[in-house]
């Protein structure tokens, strides 16, 4: 390597993913020029991944899902359990970022991992679910933060009955809102996802105090901890009913690729991103345990909250808890202001995976999705159509605004759409016993295959679980239709693999792994 190359490596290892020449500019480890600033440094990057995560606030919005798979030891429980298995996960995606930092994240991977022979179809597959999945995301969270701001004044206006266009209004204006901001103030992103890293830290301190202390008497130990109750349907087993619970806390805690998009905005990604995807998944577990034990500790009446009849109890939970509409509003407003900055920071994380995909000529207009703005950094076309499609999947179902099961198919094929992207990546990997990816700064040696191992058992199974009914006995509108997005998405990317991909779609470009299983120790 010559002195200039050797200037223009990143910190943290001899493996070369960056040179420079003065036509071509800083190319990444994608094979792609440097389109986008590199200013997201190790806090900023970790403060991204929890506030994208933002698992305290995302597990009490999503309550209606695990409300009654058990109650409340059903919700604490499950999110333990969601935690445990995404740690293999993180640990999974977290090795990879280390050794291929790519804004591509899984679809890079997924094309590397299964050799050239199939690494090509692989990552277009791959590519397209992690897309999806990331789409109805950014949905799932604006749907939250409109429902959230929406109760805040129905709080006060007891008469008001919430129809689905107070809801669609709402979700409109947050949602372009956001997406505004993130294609026109990137140069601020690093400060206010540090701002939503501290409203996550001192928010949740400040809630955890209010329904502790505001509330002279407190439910009982046996409710918290231990007395089941399963009023879904599945009473043959209630283990079923508790694996499909989990869909809570996986929901909560399951944003382990947000950040490895935005590796070619960072100065060393192999070295700072596994950090930060181990700083999701930990902060995002404390957190979300000691915020779930609180606010159940709070509840009076839990009939109530299983009652409630709309997708968003948590407001119940924080009047029983607080005893108090001024307070539940505060909190309320805690919440708006974390999901609002999640749902810029889920902006930032689907625009750049299509812009990856269409660089690569994987999407539809590919040459008009792959520009980026070096003025603003960042790609614009990109993130206004994830945008519109985001907006033309609420505006087709704007009338189901509201309703607990259309929540939950946002939730559950969130959930699916992408760990089924991680496995396309990890199964990969352990069947080619892990030597087609170079050796990163972090890296798990053999105790990769039981890690890499575990986190595809976890998700085929899990996976299955999600897409089960949500109740017993169930009825159209009720249905889980999670499944039927899977495979219809699944028939979509074929479709468009055999129209377009076999022909013209080239892979990833990924000039360093030309020699495939060529690996060279990091040094760090």
């Amino acid at each position: 390597m010559s002195d200039e190359e050797k200037r223009n490596t990143p910190k943290g290892g001899t493996y070369e993913v960056s040179t420079r020449s003065v036509s071509e500019g800083e190319i990444n480890a994608s094979g792609h020029p440097d389109k986008l600033t590199r200013h997201y440094g190790l806090l900023s990057i970790s403060a991204t991944a929890l506030s994208i995560d933002a698992a305290w606030v995302a597990l009490g919005g999503s309550l209606v899902v695990a409300s009654a798979n058990g109650g409340p030891p059903g919700i604490i429980y499950e999110f333990l359990a969601s935690c445990f298995y995404y740690a293999f996960i993180n640990a999974s995606i977290a090795e990879l970022s280390s050794s291929i930092p790519s804004s591509g994240g899984v679809y890079h991977w997924a094309s590397v991992t299964p050799g050239p022979r199939y690494g090509r179809a692989m990552g277009f597959f791959t590519g397209s679910l992690n897309f999806f999945g990331w789409l109805i995301g950014v949905t799932s969270i604006t749907t939250i933060t409109s429902s959230a701001a929406v109760e805040m004044y129905a709080i006060f206006h007891p008469a008001l009955v919430v129809q689905p266009w107070h809801l669609f209004v709402t979700f409109l204006i947050i949602f372009w809102s956001c997406c505004i901001f993130v294609v026109f103030c990137n140069r601020y992103m690093p400060l206010v996802q540090n701002l939503g890293l501290f409203l996550i830290v001192a928010g949740g301190l400040v809630t955890i105090i209010v329904v502790v202390s505001m509330r002279p008497e407190h439910a009982s130990h046996a409710f918290v901890w231990s007395k089941w109750t399963n009023t879904t349907g599945w009473y043959v087993s209630n283990g079923v009913a508790f694996l499909t619970g989990i869909l809570n806390g996986a929901y909560a805690i399951g944003t382990p690729d947000a950040v490895t998009h935005m590796a070619e905005e960072m100065p060393y990604p192999r070295r700072d991103l596994p950090k930060a995807i181990a700083m999701q998944l930990t902060l995002g577990t404390l957190t979300g345990f000691v915020y779930a034990v609180a606010i159940l500790y709070g509840v009076t009446d839990f009939d109530a909250i299983l009652n409630a009849g709309a997708a968003f109890p948590l407001a119940t939970f924080y009047l029983q808890a607080t005893g108090s509409k001024a307070a539940t509003v505060a909190l309320l407003l805690i919440v708006v202001l974390i999901l609002v900055v999640c749902a810029i920071g889920g902006f930032i994380t689907s625009g750049r995976t299509l812009w990856t995909l269409a660089r690569d000529n994987a999407t539809p207009f590919s040459g008009f999705l792959s520009q980026a703005s070096e003025r603003l950094s960042c790609p614009v076309q990109a993130t206004v159509v994830v945008g519109k499609r985001s907006f033309f999947r609420i505006e087709v179902g704007a009338i189901r605004l509201g309703s607990a099961s259309a929540f939950n198919d946002l939730v559950g094929s969130f959930v699916i759409l992408t760990t089924a992207s991680y496995l396309l990546a990890i199964l990969p990997h352990l069947l080619t016993r892990r030597r087609n990816v170079p050796i990163g700064p972090f890296w798990m040696g053999k105790w990769g295959y039981v890690v890499n191992g575990f986190a595809v058992l976890f998700i085929v199974v899990t996976d299955i679980f999600y897409c089960f009914p949500y109740f017993m006995p169930t009825t159209v509108s009720g249905m889980n239709y999670n499944s039927v997005i899977l495979v219809g998405l699944v028939a979509l990317t074929a479709f468009w693999w055999f129209v377009h991909g076999a022909r013209n779609y080239p892979g990833p470009h990924l000039p360093h792994l030309e020699e495939a299983g060529k690996r060279v120790l990091d040094t760090k």
